[in-house]
């Protein structure tokens, strides 16, 4: 009865998945795919407090916002920090997901965080995403959905080990039987990648740049190994000493020179792990590899550079930006085989004696 009921409860509702990234949001349907894959930021009017734009519309306008109109990311470091403008960005990429297929029941969500966030970070995204309209809030840990997202055999008595790096966050985990054995989450990614490219050419060209120049220069010349051609763009931005705009030419080196810290400190990362993790597990991974999701795993040489310390083989996972996404629409399709994965809901937890 129980059964049916769940059943007939899945017609009346859609079935959603969401990559909460701090610096990119997808939302998949189930039976379309993926349908949205849009920059977390929101512009809002201060003067009435309303959402002018989300998404790629809202991006276009960093930085270059007029006094009363603010350009948001309302995740810092994967996490939430504008409760109330994530509500509403979560609301437009819901409904703009079943827009030709609203159903008569709110939406069953299933939402990717990253790992190691705490029980009130867990409940203010279970809140947005229930204010948004959801009638079912389920969490799991980023990871583990871009592990289920390739496909690794997680459910089985062998390890594996994935890197997910994003924007705010990076996560490392080692996955068997099911669960995370070993786990680190850390606030090197994307975005502090960006941070550190501005600061170079802040302190060695003595020009002022905004985080979109610095991420274009880090998509278009980011390398981490040095090529047989050298690598270079021009940048413009403001002249520190004489306050006017100025052009520069910067290279693939002066790049290297400038994230060359976080790298080392993701490596070590990755090697603290490694340590950690037990022996048999560890075997495993040397034979399996390590899987790198995420947007950081297009960066050129991260993968060869990880390898050159691990003595582990690295391989880039295929479509590494929508692996977490993927894994949200499988365990949407299984969640009665995924739901010990979950982050459980304190709310639903047996009393302690």
């Amino acid at each position: 009865m129980i059964k049916n009921f769940e059943q007939f409860k899945r017609l009346l509702s859609n079935d959603i998945g969401i990559d909460l990234g701090t610096a990119n949001t997808l939302v998949y349907l189930r039976g379309k795919g993926i349908l949205i894959n849009e920059p977390s930021v929101v512009a809002v009017n201060q003067k009435t407090g309303r959402v002018v734009a989300v998404g790629k519309d809202a991006k276009q306008m960093l930085g270059r916002t007029p006094g009363h109109i603010i350009a948001v990311r309302p995740l810092v470091d994967g996490v939430i920090s504008d409760f109330e403008v994530t509500e509403e960005m979560i609301t437009y990429l819901i409904n703009k997901a079943q827009k030709n297929n609203k159903k008569l029941l709110g939406p069953r969500v299933v939402v990717g965080v990253p790992s190691g966030i705490t029980n009130v970070e867990t409940r203010a995204v279970r809140d947005a995403t229930k204010n948004a309209g959801a009638s079912e809030v389920h969490i799991v840990e980023e990871p583990m959905a871009g592990a289920i997202g390739i496909r690794l055999p997680i459910m089985e008595p062998i390890g594996n080990m994935i890197i997910d790096v994003g924007g705010g966050t990076s996560d490392i985990a080692v996955i068997s039987l099911g669960g995370v054995v070993r786990s680190k989450n850390l606030r090197i990614a994307g975005d502090k990648l960006n941070t550190d490219i501005i600061s170079y050419v802040r302190s060695e060209f003595k020009i002022l740049i905004g985080e979109k120049t610095a991420e274009n220069i880090k998509i278009s010349i980011g390398a981490i190994l040095s090529g047989e051609t050298p690598l270079e763009a021009s940048i413009k931005g403001r002249d520190l000493i004489s306050g006017l705009p100025r052009e520069v030419v910067i290279t693939d080196s002066d790049i290297r020179e400038a994230i060359s810290q976080s790298i080392d400190t993701l490596i070590e990362s990755v090697k603290e792990v490694l340590e950690i993790t037990p022996p048999e597990i560890l075997s495993d991974i040397m034979q399996r590899g390590i899987y790198l999701i995420g947007g950081g795993a297009l960066i050129k040489g991260l993968a060869e550079i990880i390898t050159e310390y691990t003595k582990i083989p690295v391989h880039i996972a295929g479509d590494p930006l929508t692996a977490v996404c993927r894994g949200t629409g499988i365990i949407l399709e299984n969640l009665d085989l995924y739901k010990d994965i979950l982050i459980a809901n304190e709310d639903e937890l047996p009393p302690k004696k």
